[in-house]
């Protein structure tokens, strides 16, 4: 997982891009996606990412919704250990193989045999709710957790990021249904909505806070003797 956080302005690009591809569409170009430098697990078993969540109107009259949701997981067979080297060699179904070299922070690596299953299942989401001024402040809050096996347990962890921007609606035409965001960094951005009767309940000044959701998850499992 990339564990360097992601600048406001490309958050909101990329609210924009996904927003385009869930059916609208914006007045900047599409944002390109950045590949990151660390090694995310091979989409080899994707799972069928629910439908965008259209918006809804919750108690108080808050515009928010799903922009986009995936679930991926990949598995391989572990080959070979070199516990001195802290090294693992797995094979993936598609019979490549690979070599990962596990830190200090791995607990029970002795108990990871040849031919035990290793899961990884990565997830992530964008999300946006509407709230009136004053209801949340500006900015942009970065959060993330971690956990991992317990002593004497197969390894296992899991680790998550949570970042979360603010823009301020400060244009609103309802007849082309174009919403202009203000970041926090000053950059304006058009994107176009889909329902006019949700445009009907935000205004100027409304600050939309977009929410963009990462963890990955990894496990060990023994398969049962036959």
């Amino acid at each position: 997982m990339n564990t360097n956080p992601i600048s406001a302005r490309m958050l909101i690009a990329l609210f924009v891009a996904a927003v385009g591809a869930a059916g609208c569409s914006s007045d900047d170009p599409p944002a390109q996606s950045a590949e990151s430098s660390d090694t995310k697990p091979a989409a080899e078993k994707p799972a069928t990412p629910p439908a965008d969540t259209p918006p809804t109107t919750a108690e108080g009259g808050t515009v928010s919704g799903v922009v986009g949701s995936n679930l991926t997981t990949a598995t391989a067979e572990v080959t070979a250990v070199d516990l001195e080297k802290r090294l693992v060699t797995v094979r993936r179904p598609n019979g490549k193989t690979s070599t990962i070299r596990c830190g200090e922070g791995v607990r029970n690596l002795a108990q990871v045999k040849v031919g035990d299953q290793v899961t990884v299942a990565y997830h992530e989401s964008l999300a946006f709710e509407v709230r009136k001024p004053g209801e949340t402040p500006p900015g942009t809050t970065v959060t993330g957790a971690a956990a991992r096996a317990k002593e004497g347990e197969q390894p296992a962890g899991a680790v998550g990021q949570t970042i979360q921007v603010t823009a301020t609606i400060v244009a609103i035409d309802r007849t082309t249904m174009m919403l202009t965001l203000k970041g926090p960094d000053g950059t304006e951005i058009e994107v176009k909505a889909r329902d006019p009767e949700k445009v009907a309940l935000v205004s100027v000044g409304d600050v939309m806070e977009i929410t963009y959701t990462e963890a990955l998850a990894v496990s060990v499992t023994t398969p049962d003797a036959k």
